[in-house]
């Protein structure tokens, strides 16, 4: 019989919430990494990649994120907040981040 370690899996993943420089447009994800990915993200605007919808909408710029432990909670958030409208995503956002602020500094 194998034993279960609890910190077995034990990662952190964040869903996040991007946006461009005028608040109108957003992108939610999920990655293990967010400085990474930030800096995906950030590298496709700068490459002008308008075949993906992040350089289309040059969406650079975090205003909302959750930690999760494990990768299923971590995704299952993703699809709850990408099922809501506009203003209940909104209403998460000020809740969080109550000025709107662009808090990509907290990981780049």
């Amino acid at each position: 019989m194998q034993n279960f370690n609890q910190n077995q899996g034990y990662h952190t993943y964040y869903v996040y919430i991007l946006t461009n420089k005028h608040r109108t447009t957003f992108y939610i994800g999920v990655t293990n990494n967010l400085s990474i990915r930030l800096q995906q993200h950030l590298d496709s605007i700068q490459a002008n990649n308008v075949s993906s919808f992040v350089g289309r909408y040059p969406l650079g710029y975090l205003v909302f994120y959750e930690k999760f432990t494990w990768i299923q909670d971590a995704i299952a958030r993703e699809k709850e907040l990408k099922g809501w409208r506009r203003e209940k995503k909104i209403a998460l956002i000020r809740g969080f981040n109550s000025n709107f602020e662009f808090l990509n500094d907290r990981f780049l």
